[in-house]
């Protein structure tokens, strides 16, 4: 499976990198590089928030509704893609109402297996008869895959609209999936044995003060893992914090509401914890370049501030729920030793210090060539030999969950690119520092919140504190909704089978809410 897998994934990398550069002719913009952009577009969609009469010099101030209109006029694939949008986000509601209608279909086709006289075997992988309905209703079921799938209909129209060389120019040369790849890697590598038992070491030193026991666990991952994700990536910081949260917490089954409070408070924690510099955090990534925003800026001007965020919320949130923290096992009950065959990832045999080392230097390697996919890539093909090479020291390599998020932040990308046209007007329309953020943070909720600051850093004019304000709304945001935020299907993934194999769109946004308007409060009052 490893050299499988590491020869896919090689050139899957390689052909996606070098396959524009092997055409025989170059290719010309569409929307070259100039005062208003500072990327050439290759594809003539989605048209460049320049191109619009609205934004032509000597135009007339329309309001908002008029102006979404005249652009929807002028390229009326605009209205085709946020319909289809729409339609995802609709879908990814409806996830878990796929997968039960999915069980009841499979359910029934081993019942008439049943009464054939066939013996039941529900394993695919061991040959038997399954239902390909079942399978398809649990893929349109599965929320990681529901952007992707609801790409193919958008690239359709895209095609009918602008013809088949514009949607490869789109793909291949306007699309970055770099983050989507590096979400990939970064969470297989600290999902590792080595890397989450040196975590939950550190953790445990803070746990211990805490109390220990699960109340101290809670607030010791809860508090410490989101700042973590200023150094290590909130990818990386999301995936330590949900697989300690797992073992610790959600392996003694905590009631549905607490359980639902914790996940929407790591959300909320995870997108405000990566503040701190201006490389973890994805809404900063996208702009720190361009506004020049340093690691001492974020520091001094969001970081205190995201801090006591993040204290605030752990504190208020434990107090309500303090009396549950009583009805928990302890979680030293979990971890067993012995058996390795049947408790392979609870097993407690000693990691031996230059293994945990030398994964420490791959993840190390793989935050600092993010923004090189060959680089980092190549990193973690080595990564994967040297799993091989210690696997009595090892945890099976995971790859389903990193695989289906990458899958997940692919389709958002492709889906994103093409709602500038209504989301840009909105951001730069706004009246006001307070109007722009609580607005930010509400777009946040239905967009990568790495995508609302990406559009804010296109509209020209904007003064420092309208930066600031939406800047605070799409950090203030990224808990609420699992496409809020890029490491968020990350935590789903990992935590999911703890909700019925679904998380409830609605009781995560219940959830974040009070934290978010924490948040909110934190950056605009103090």
């Amino acid at each position: 499976m490893i050299p499988l897998l590491r020869f896919l994934l090689l050139h899957v990398v390689l052909l996606w990198w070098s396959g524009p550069a092997l055409r025989a002719e170059p290719v010309t913009p569409s929307w070259p590089a100039g005062a208003e952009r500072a990327e050439s577009q290759y594809a003539a969609f989605p048209l460049p928030p320049d191109q619009y009469p609205d934004r032509r010099p000597g135009a007339p101030v329309q309001p908002l509704p008029e102006k979404l209109e005249a652009r929807a006029k002028t390229d009326p694939f605009n209205v085709a893609a946020t319909i289809i949008f729409l339609c995802a986000i609709l879908h990814t509601f409806a996830a878990g109402l796929f997968q039960s209608w999915g069980h009841r279909v499979e359910e029934r086709h081993h019942a008439r297996r049943k009464e054939q006289g066939h013996a039941p075997d529900k394993r695919a992988e061991s040959g038997g008869i399954v239902s390909f309905k079942a399978k398809l209703l649990h893929i349109c079921g599965e929320v990681e895959v529901i952007f992707a799938l609801w790409a193919v209909p958008l690239l359709l129209f895209a095609w009918g609209y602008h013809g088949w060389k514009n949607v490869e120019l789109f793909v291949s040369r306007d699309s970055s999936f770099t983050e989507p790849l590096f979400v990939v890697v970064i969470m297989a590598i600290s999902a590792s044995r080595p890397v989450v038992r040196f975590a939950e070491r550190c953790l445990s030193l803070v746990a211990q003060r805490l109390g220990g026991g699960p109340a101290g666990w809670w607030l010791s991952v809860l508090t410490m893992a989101p700042l973590l994700g200023s150094l290590i990536t909130e990818p990386a910081a999301m995936t330590i914090s949900a697989m300690l949260l797992a073992r610790k917490f959600y392996e003694l089954r905590p009631r549905k509401a607490f359980a639902y409070a914790t996940l929407g408070l790591l959300f909320v924690n995870i997108s405000v914890g990566g503040v701190l510099t201006n490389f973890a955090a994805p809404p900063v990534l996208m702009v720190a370049a361009k506004w020049g925003w340093s690691s001492w800026f974020m520091l001094s001007t969001f970081g205190w501030h995201a801090v006591l965020a993040i204290i605030v919320c752990n504190a208020l949130y434990f107090l309500t729920f303090r009396g549950e923290f009583k009805k928990l096992r302890d979680p030293r009950d979990k971890i067993v030793d012995g058996d390795i065959a049947r408790h392979w990832h609870d097993r407690d045999v000693r990691v031996p210090p230059w293994i945990t080392l030398t994964h420490l230097v791959f993840l190390a390697w793989t935050v600092y060539t993010a923004h090189f996919p060959l680089l980092f890539f190549a990193g973690f093909l080595a990564y994967t030999g040297f799993v091989t090479g210690t696997k009595r020291h090892q945890n099976p390599l995971a790859m389903r969950g990193p695989l289906l998020v990458g899958l997940f932040l692919a389709g958002l990308v492709i889906h994103g690119r093409c709602q500038g046209w209504w989301l840009e007007p909105m951001i730069s329309n706004g009246p006001g520092e307070w109007e722009l953020m609580l607005g930010a943070t509400i777009l946040t909720g239905f967009n990568d919140n790495a995508l609302i600051t990406f559009l804010a850093s296109q509209v020209p004019g904007l003064s420092d504190s309208l930066k600031y304000a939406v800047m605070a709304g799409a950090i203030a945001g990224g808990g609420l909704t699992v496409i809020a935020n890029a490491p968020n299907p990350a935590g789903q993934g990992i935590l999911k089978s703890y909700f019925g194999g679904s998380v409830n769109p609605f009781g995560l946004l219940l959830a974040a809410l009070v934290p978010t308007a924490i948040v909110v409060c934190a950056f605009m009052l103090l």
